[in-house]
């Protein structure tokens, strides 16, 4: 089970750390990911990172967010800097062991284990 917290209102400009905790089993093993579902729009991939540690970021936030992991704290993290109206959605953590992850990352059908949402507003 996925439990994502940490969102919340915040400027343009501002930051916000979103955390994923894995409870009830290890994060080690998987590749872990967050997405975003704007309203009217689809989930989109946002930022992923292999249970090797290699990060993936959509074009849409590189430079500003950073994602991690902490596997001693089953952790997942997703820091964002100067966030942007555009970046207002739900925000979900999720995790997958699907093989050739580096080709697979971006598209949520192959995560298998999705968190609860947690919501990000920023005010232009």
């Amino acid at each position: 089970q996925l439990q994502a917290s940490g969102g919340g209102l915040v400027q343009a400009g501002g930051s916000l750390r979103l955390s994923c905790v894995a409870s009830g089993g290890a994060l080690r093993p998987y590749h872990m990911a967050w997405f975003r579902q704007a309203p009217g729009k689809e989930r989109e991939f946002v930022a992923g990172v292999s249970r090797s540690g290699v990060r993936y970021d959509a074009d849409s936030v590189k430079g500003r967010f950073t994602v991690s992991r902490d596997n001693a704290k089953n952790t997942l993290y997703l820091q964002m800097n100067n966030l942007k109206p555009d970046d207002t959605a739900v925000y979900q953590c999720a995790a997958t062991s699907i093989v050739s992850y580096s080709s697979r990352h971006d598209d949520p059908i192959n995560y298998a284990v999705w968190g609860q949402e947690t919501q990000v507003t920023v005010s232009s």
